[in-house]
């Protein structure tokens, strides 16, 4: 009795030697074919294997420049501003999009402006009032009125104005008579 083989064999009947050979070349260039192809496909992966490893050694190399050049004092989303001293640039950016979320009615992202502002320039009695007119309007009297006698004691360089309009404000909420 004969054990089958679970191996299949594809047989294709060839008449004669001619044949066979013709047969063989065909089979080999296709193979040949085949390996070109895969090669200039691993060529074409090598290649822009390459150029992102270039890409990325290039963006080392600038990470590596921003921090040499980074203030050693920075923290991002705190105000660049010495003790004492005043980013206008920053103050004059967060009050401006304060006040359009003021206008908008969205008093709470408009804080966080102002605030940022405050932080920028913190002897700005405009930046002051900013803020305590948002405390106000988000109905926290006891934040609206400190703030409001900060700007109007506030001995920076917009004093007059803002130190006019935050003691006006205190009359107004009646605030001589709180703590």
């Amino acid at each position: 009795m004969r054990h089958k083989s679970s191996t299949n064999v594809i047989f294709i009947p060839v008449a004669n030697l001619a044949t066979r050979i013709l047969f063989a070349l065909a089979l080999g260039v296709f193979a040949l074919v085949g390996a070109g192809c895969m090669g200039d496909q691993i060529d074409a992966t090598k290649r822009l294997v390459q150029q992102q490893q270039e890409q990325i050694e290039q963006q080392q190399q600038e990470l590596e420049a921003l921090k040499v050049n980074q203030n050693p004092g920075y923290t991002p989303g705190v105000a660049a501003s010495s003790p004492g001293g005043c980013d206008k640039g920053v103050e004059k950016v967060a009050r401006q999009r304060g006040g359009d979320r003021f206008a908008a009615g969205d008093f709470s992202k408009a804080l966080g402006y102002y605030q940022d502002a405050l932080s920028a320039c913190p002897t700005d009695a405009r930046a002051e009032v900013n803020v305590a007119r948002t405390y106000e309007a988000l109905g926290n009297k006891v934040a609206a009125i400190n703030h409001y006698r900060k700007a109007a004691d506030s001995p920076g360089p917009t004093v007059s104005d803002a130190s006019e309009e935050a003691r006006a404000a205190l009359e107004r909420m009646q605030a001589s008579r709180l703590p």
